[in-house]
């Protein structure tokens, strides 16, 4: 897809299924640090899930120059828009960016099904959420501003047991 100081990006294959779980995993890891124990302790996503969405090409990953698996993305297009369902880099490659580029892979492969909006739902005070999306260009959305299938996903958020008061949806617009 493209290159950037050697990493280079495609969607993911379906022997890549175990490694994207291990780096989901790993980067759960992280929220003990902002004393969020519950989602370290957290299982990654089923391995259905994850063959599911490499099939339907739903998830793009990193590769690092020895062609390994590094960070991913995975999302859902939408009417209008892709919804961003989870990012996730390896800690070892951390601040190197990859994280922006992936979401920079998302943002073209709307434009190129001229779809104008980037969706995500994420939590507002962590550092390497909220904060870090805004850096991206992304805003956070009001409530009223929320259409019936983000509503309908925070409610999945709430009978999963996510603390909905900590978190925000968030929106960037494509040129």
């Amino acid at each position: 897809m493209s290159h950037d100081s050697a990493i280079t990006f495609r969607f993911a294959e379906p022997h890549e299924a175990e490694t994207i779980r291990a780096i989901e995993f790993e980067a759960g890891l992280r929220f003990v640090s902002v004393g969020m124990t519950g989602i370290a302790d957290a299982p990654p996503m089923a391995r259905e899930v994850v063959k599911r969405k490499i099939e339907a090409r739903e998830i793009v990953v990193a590769l690092d120059q020895q062609e390994i698996c590094v960070g991913f993305v995975m999302f859902e297009p939408q009417p209008a828009r892709i919804y961003v369902q989870e990012l996730d880099v390896l800690t070892s490659h951390a601040g190197r960016r990859i994280g922006a580029a992936l979401i920079e892979e998302v943002a073209r492969i709307a434009r190129a099904r001229q779809l104008t909006q980037l969706v995500l739902s994420t939590y507002r005070d962590v550092p390497w959420n909220a904060p870090y999306y805004r850096r991206l260009g992304f805003r956070d959305l009001d409530m009223s501003e929320l259409d019936a299938a983000l509503i309908a996903r925070r409610d999945a958020h709430i009978a999963r047991g996510l603390d909905e008061t900590k978190r925000v949806f968030m929106r960037r617009d494509l040129a």
